[in-house]
């Protein structure tokens, strides 16, 4: 077992691929992230769904949380039935490690033995798991690394030394049974520690896991999301890509988009555009948990050039002039025929109405959210207390006495305790998944993208006509 163990933390530390190859989704695909609280009141699940949203707006798929906070690898075992399997997947996601490999127990003298025993206890769970997911064949499977633990940014939080190392040795035995099972990996721990440790040598106080050096905030989180369609391999699918040569009036490109009616005058070019795909909305308000923002990963990851590239180039413009881009009648911008030549992103201009489009998504898929958590605070409650309590279900006024005497001392308990009592009644539960369904299907309403009409005018000749 301990030669396992090394050689599982050999292969997570030292292969260079950090994913074993995952197909993108497909059409009716339902998607199940099952884990632990990362999972549970985390976005990064949220944030694949939306990019599915804006990049294939006919590609319909569906995906579930399935985080338990606080869960490990025999919890989730316990609950494969009732909480994942009863969803009917066509893709099971799995990540667990964080809680498996323990906490108080890195402070003691016997650190090392007791991480050790963690890890056994982990693994020894995730081969009853193991299984069940091969005996469960209407699904394709993905195991995920967790996110790391944070260990070396200079906050005000306890550390808890060799955690990360253990996460990684979990890590270490998820590959390797990825491999054996022929089921995807993605190497989530890793690169997201490279991240930690790169950004630290210029803030000794970053760290993409929190304040409790544990759960991501909304920026680790599209990290998580940017290595999970990484490792889908669909970095480099441009949400469009528009080539117009003015000097010989031609269409050059038009990647994943259709160009027509193009009009090239001395002093101004347009044409028609239907793109394909919306451009991915980042959120730029700052989160409660940590004052954080979506948009602060974008300076750690290459998302905006590998995932949200919608590409706009013009050769063959008069040298040293300005150009005002108008899209309908909205003004976009101005830029030089230099860098309209060499291209610019539409996807970084907030204002364009194919942004406007996707933004309104992004709120609906955040309320959709939203909801969702409710859902799962509920079932945080059936789970990690009504379990134990062999009162898994019951939902009676007896378990509402229960739960609300432990809460008054339990402040885990108490945290997810408005959510069970609105939540035990079957009806409501009902009702919240009706909602969840009524904005999904709003959603796949209104993500197809609409044709625009895009102009580039002489930046004077617009002053010049009042445009």
């Amino acid at each position: 077992m301990k030669k396992m163990y090394l050689l599982g933390l050999i292969l997570c530390l030292c292969l260079q691929a950090r994913s074993q190859y995952t197909r993108p989704f497909k059409e009716g695909d339902k998607v199940a992230f099952v884990g632990n609280s990362i999972t549970h009141i985390g976005h990064y699940h949220s944030y694949v769904w939306l990019f599915y949203m804006t990049h294939f707006p006919d590609c319909r798929i569906q995906i579930f949380n399935c985080g338990i906070g606080g869960d490990i690898a025999g919890g989730i075992y316990k609950r494969l039935d009732s909480d994942i399997f009863s969803k009917h997947p066509t893709v099971v996601f799995l990540a667990f490690g964080m809680n498996d490999t323990g906490y108080f127990e890195f402070l003691k003298s016997d650190a090392d033995e007791l991480a050790e025993k963690n890890i056994r206890r982990s693994y020894q769970s995730y081969l009853l798991i193991e299984k069940r997911l091969r005996a469960y064949t209407g699904a394709r499977k993905v195991l995920m690394s967790s996110s790391p633990y944070d260990e070396t940014a200079k906050i005000d939080v306890p550390v808890y030394p060799g955690k990360n190392e253990a996460i990684m040795k979990i890590a270490g035995f998820q590959r390797i049974s990825a491999k054996k099972n022929q089921w995807g990996f993605i190497g989530l721990t890793r690169p997201m520690t490279a991240i930690n440790l790169r950004e630290q040598k210029i803030d000794s106080s970053f760290n993409l896991n929190g304040k409790d050096r544990i759960h991501p905030d909304v920026d680790g989180y599209l990290v998580m999301a940017y290595l999970i369609l990484e490792a889908q391999g669909l970095a480099g699918k441009e949400v469009a890509g528009i080539g117009i040569d003015i000097r010989n009036k031609m269409i050059r490109k038009s990647v994943n988009c259709d160009i027509s009616n193009l009009a090239v005058s001395p002093t101004s070019v347009r044409f028609d555009y239907l793109a394909h795909s919306l451009p991915f909305p980042i959120d730029t308000a700052l989160s409660s948990w940590n004052n954080r923002r979506q948009s602060d990963a974008l300076s750690l990851i290459r998302f905006m050039m590998d995932f949200d590239n919608e590409n706009l180039a013009v050769s063959g413009l008069p040298a040293g002039k300005n150009y005002i881009l108008k899209i309908d009648n909205d003004t976009i911008g101005r830029w030089s025929s230099r860098a309209l030549a060499a291209g610019i992103n539409l996807a970084e201009q907030t204002n364009t109405p194919e942004y406007q489009q996707s933004q309104a998504i992004r709120v609906l898929n955040e309320e959709r959210w939203t909801i969702e958590k409710r859902l799962r605070d509920y079932y945080w409650i059936e789970y990690m207390y009504f379990r134990g309590k062999g009162m898994l279900f019951q939902d009676d006024e007896a378990a509402v006495d229960s739960v609300k005497a432990e809460a008054r001392h339990n402040i885990y308990v108490a945290a997810h305790l408005d959510h069970y009592l609105k939540g035990r009644y079957k009806s409501v539960r009902d009702a919240w998944k009706a909602e969840m369904t009524t904005l999904t299907d709003k959603i796949y309403a209104i993500n197809k993208p609409k044709k625009h009409r895009v102009s580039l005018f002489f930046a004077n000749e617009t002053k010049r006509n009042g445009k």
